[in-house]
């Protein structure tokens, strides 16, 4: 058995919450070498380190491997987490072929319980990169809730974090206590009188401010005796990181930087006699639903004249499109997992744009991990149709 004594000096995880458009990113944009995962593009006007917008939360998460990877920063910022939430709610809906979580089977309310373990599994993913020394921010909106004390009668209003209006009560529960610090933003604002006999009042001020802990109208924490209310300020936390161990980095991120996928050249399929497709037809990819195909669902985009590989995407959704860039993945690739995972389904000519759209959407998307799985394995094994 090991004991040990005194303070361990770890990466940071904090998160971050208020009102919207107080400055909750160009607070973070002062962490240490921070790099975005911008959900909702709130750092178009920011000159920080960012990925490429996520349009899907495979994708997301592939990001956040790359940084477990190569460590290209010190402070990893996902901005915001009610908005990777929604798309975390997308994809289970997708995969599980649901019109809303509420729809997802297995009994009352088994899509949010569903959703609790799948947002436990992300956190945990988050985790990794704090055991390797790269401090997490998850910023987040904040909304107000009429709550219950369950030993004061009546009720109030607070500010809590906007993770789904059914969901809060776990979701939300599950990212706090993965913090070390929750902070929340938001304007100070001072009532004073306008008459002599103090009956009426007004609002002045607006002075932004953090606090720090918990207090009925908000929630709040942290472990490092900080006061319960600072300004809204980098300078009044930056001391927590002063001690934090420094990270190898591949590149700097002080400026704006991008990945940069290497061009790849294939042989072009030539399609000379095009096909017709009936998804009825199509068995379940490995391992996962057992009905792909009961409806079609509407595509995020889809690319109009994109010449990534040397291949035709016109047509393609947008968002298969960029969970293939960050990995390098060729056309040729996927139809080659395509063919091994529905032997004798498709054409062995057809072209990649001919994909069919339900398919892309309610079997490839959902299961990309599987599909980026089979492409790396046969990447080392030379495995093709």
């Amino acid at each position: 058995m090991n004991i040990t004594k005194g303070k361990i000096v770890k990466a940071q995880k904090f998160v971050i919450f208020g009102v919207e458009g107080i400055g909750k990113s160009s607070l973070v944009a002062q962490f240490p070498d921070p790099l975005f995962i911008d959900t909702e593009g709130s750092t178009n006007n920011m000159d920080v380190a960012r990925f490429d917008k996520p349009t899907s939360w495979a994708m997301l998460q592939q990001q956040i491997d790359y940084v477990k990877l190569h460590k290209p920063c010190k402070t990893l910022a996902i901005d915001t987490i009610d908005w990777a939430e929604s798309m975390l709610i997308q994809s289970m809906c997708a995969k599980l072929s649901a019109d809303s979580i509420e729809a997802i089977g297995g009994g009352y309310g088994q899509g949010y319980v569903r959703l609790e373990e799948e947002l436990g599994r992300f956190l945990n993913k988050l985790q990794d990169l704090i055991e390797i020394g790269i401090n997490v921010v998850l910023v987040a909106h904040a909304r107000i809730r009429k709550f219950d004390q369950p030993d004061e009668t009546g009720s109030y209003d607070r500010y809590e974090l906007k993770l789904g209006k059914k969901t809060t009560g776990t979701t939300a529960g599950l990212v706090k206590e993965w913090a070390d610090t929750v902070l929340f933003c938001r304007y100070k604002t001072l009532s004073v009188a306008t008459d002599n006999q103090g009956k009426k009042f007004k609002g002045q001020g607006g002075q932004r401010v953090m606090q720090t802990t918990y207090r009925p109208a908000w929630d709040a924490k942290n472990r490092f005796g900080l006061p319960d209310e600072i300004p809204l300020d980098f300078a009044a936390i930056a001391h927590i990181f002063n001690t934090i161990p420094t990270t190898t980095a591949v590149q700097s991120s002080t400026t704006k930087t991008a990945v940069q996928t290497p061009p790849v050249t294939t042989p072009r399929v030539v399609n000379d006699s095009p096909t017709t497709f009936d998804p009825s037809t199509i068995p379940p990819l490995q391992e996962s639903i057992n009905n792909p195909f009961p409806k079609e669902t509407p595509t995020s985009g889809t690319a109009s004249n994109v010449d990534y590989d040397g291949v035709d995407y016109v047509g393609i959704p947008q968002t298969l499109i960029d969970l293939m860039k960050v990995e390098s993945v060729t056309a040729k690739e996927v139809m080659d997992a395509t063919h091994q995972a529905y032997k004798g389904a498709f054409p062995q000519n057809m072209e990649f744009k001919n994909l069919p759209h339900d398919f892309i959407n309610q079997a490839l998307l959902p299961n990309w991990d599987k599909a980026l799985s089979k492409i790396k394995e046969n990447r080392i094994t030379g495995g093709a149709y």
